[in-house]
C-alpha cells in the first residue's frame, strides 16, 4: 500500500493515489469523475491522477494527456505495482475484472470495480472473499454501480426507506437502447460471452438488478425470464471501438451474447418486480425508466429526466391527489450541497463525481463503500438466475442468497 494512505483505512496523508486501467468509454467516465470530485466536494483526502493503463502505449498516452494523468503504464501489473497507485479503478471489460481486482486487493489497494463486477458467479465469489479479506486489513472495495449515485434516485431511496410508499407491491424496470437495431453493426467485445460474459442482460439487466434491489432495500429471490439473440451473425470489427461506435470490416462473426432480456422476479417481501433490458429499442438511446407502488403511495423516474422524480402521496384527498413533479436540485437532496442553486439541472457525468466522493470518503472513515462487492456478488447470481431460467423456457429459478 502506498504510503500516503494506511492500510487500517485512516488518512496517513492528504493524497489519495488513482490508478486506472483501460480509459475507453467507462475509463472516460471515471476521468471525469476523479478529475472532477476534489474541485466540487469537501474531501478528506485529494485524489490524485497518478497513472492509467492500457495496452495501446501511443493510444493510452493520447488518453492520459486528455484527461489528466500524470503517467501511463501498459501492464495492469505494473499500475499495480506503483508506490504512488493507492486506489485501483477497474474500468476493461468483464472478462478481465476478476484478475485485475483480486491482485490489486491482495497487493494492499482499495478498489473500484466497474459492473458487472465479473462475467460469472465464480469470479463473483472470488472476489467477494477477496475483498471480505482486504475489508480484514482496512481495504476498501466498491462496484461502479453508478446510477444509485443519480440525486433523484438516492432520494427515491430515502423515500422507501422513511415509509411513505408503503409496504412495496410492484417495482418495475425498464432499461432501452438501440445502438445494435443495424444488423451491420460490427460484431465489437460486447457482442462476445468469452469478453462481456452477456449481452443486454449484464450490460444493462445489471443496472436495473442493482437498483430494483437498493431501492427496495431487499434482495430478489427468484426470476422467470425469456433472453432473445434477434442477429445471429455480424461483420467484424475493423480497429478498436470508440464508446458503443465501431466500423465494420471483412468477414462475419457470430454473436454470442443476448441482445434482449425480459424477466419477472419477487423480492423477499413477496412485492413483484419486472425487468426488460434490450439494446434493439429503435429510437431508445439510453431509457432508464423504473415506477415502484406500495400500499400508501408510488414514484417514477426517468433516467433522461435525471434531475425528476414523480411522486404520488396515496393519503392525499382524492379530488387533488395526483402525480407531482419533484425538482431533484435542491441543496439538501443528496450530493446536491456541493453543486449549483436550486433549478440547475445535473447530468449523467455528475454521477461518476458522486460515486469517487463516495468511495473517498469510505476510505479516509474506514467505513465500508456501497454498493460492496457482496452487493455486486447478489446482482450476479439474479443474472445467473435469469440465464438458468431463460435456459429452462422461463421455468421460475430460485436466487442463492
Amino acid at each position: 500500500m502506498a504510503g500516503k494512505v494506511g492500510t487500517d483505512g485512516r488518512a496517513a496523508g492528504r493524497t489519495l493515489g488513482i490508478g486506472m486501467v483501460g480509459y475507453a468509454f467507462m475509463g472516460a467516465a471515471h476521468s471525469q469523475g476523479w478529475r472532477t470530485v476534489g474541485r466540487v466536494f469537501d474531501l478528506p483526502l485529494r485524489p490524485v491522477l497518478a497513472a492509467v493503463c492500457g495496452r495501446d502505449a501511443t493510444a493510452v498516452r493520447a488518453a492520459a494527456d486528455r484527461h489528466g494523468w500524470a503517467a501511463t503504464e501498459t501492464d495492469w501489473r505494473d499500475l499495480v505495482a506503483r508506490d504512488d497507485v493507492d486506489v485501483v479503478d477497474v474500468c476493461t471489460p468483464g472478462d478481465s475484472h476478476a484478475e485485475i481486482a483480486v491482485a490489486a486487493l491482495e497487493a494492499g489497494k482499495h478498489v473500484l470495480c466497474e459492473k458487472p463486477l465479473a462475467n460469472t458467479v465464480a469470479e463473483a465469489e472470488a472476489m467477494a472473499a477477496a475483498a471480505a479479506r482486504a475489508r480484514a486489513r482496512g481495504q476498501a472495495a466498491m462496484v461502479g454501480f453508478n446510477y444509485r449515485r443519480v440525486p433523484a434516485m438516492a432520494y427515491a431511496r430515502e423515500l422507501v426507506a422513511d415509509g411513505r410508499l408503503g409496504a412495496l407491491r410492484h417495482v418495475r424496470l425498464t432499461y432501452l437502447q438501440d445502438w445494435l437495431v443495424d444488423p451491420d453493426f460490427p460484431l465489437t467485445w460486447r457482442l462476445e460471452r468469452e469478453h462481456a460474459g452477456s449481452g443486454a442482460l449484464g450490460d444493462l439487466g445489471a443496472h436495473i438488478v442493482d437498483l430494483a434491489q437498493y431501492l427496495a432495500g431487499e434482495p430478489i429471490v427468484g426470476v422467470s425470464a425469456l433472453t432473445e439473440t434477434f442477429v445471429r451473425e455480424r461483420p467484424l470489427p475493423a480497429g478498436a471501438p470508440a464508446g458503443l461506435s465501431a466500423s465494420g470490416g471483412a468477414g462475419r462473426g457470430t454473436v454470442t451474447v443476448d441482445d434482449a432480456a425480459l424477466f419477472a422476479g419477487r423480492l423477499a417481501s413477496g412485492a413483484l418486480v419486472s425487468f426488460e433490458a434490450t439494446r434493439m429499442a429503435a429510437g431508445r438511446k439510453n431509457a432508464l425508466r423504473l415506477e415502484i407502488n406500495g400500499a400508501r403511495g408510488s414514484l417514477a423516474f426517468d433516467l433522461e429526466r435525471l434531475n425528476e422524480l414523480s411522486f404520488y402521496d396515496g393519503g392525499e384527498p382524492a379530488r387533488s391527489a395526483g402525480f407531482r413533479r419533484i425538482l431533484v436540485t435542491e441543496p439538501d437532496h443528496p450530493y446536491l450541497e456541493a453543486w449549483w442553486p436550486p433549478g440547475h439541472a445535473l447530468g449523467y457525468e455528475h454521477t461518476f463525481a458522486h460515486q469517487a466522493r463516495d468511495l473517498v470518503h469510505a476510505i479516509a472513515s474506514g467505513a465500508e463503500p456501497v454498493p460492496s462487492f457482496a452487493d455486486g456478488l447478489r446482482v450476479q447470481r439474479v443474472l445467473a438466475a435469469v440465464e438458468e431460467s431463460a435456459e429452462k423456457n422461463a421455468v421460475y429459478t430460485p436466487v442463492p442468497l
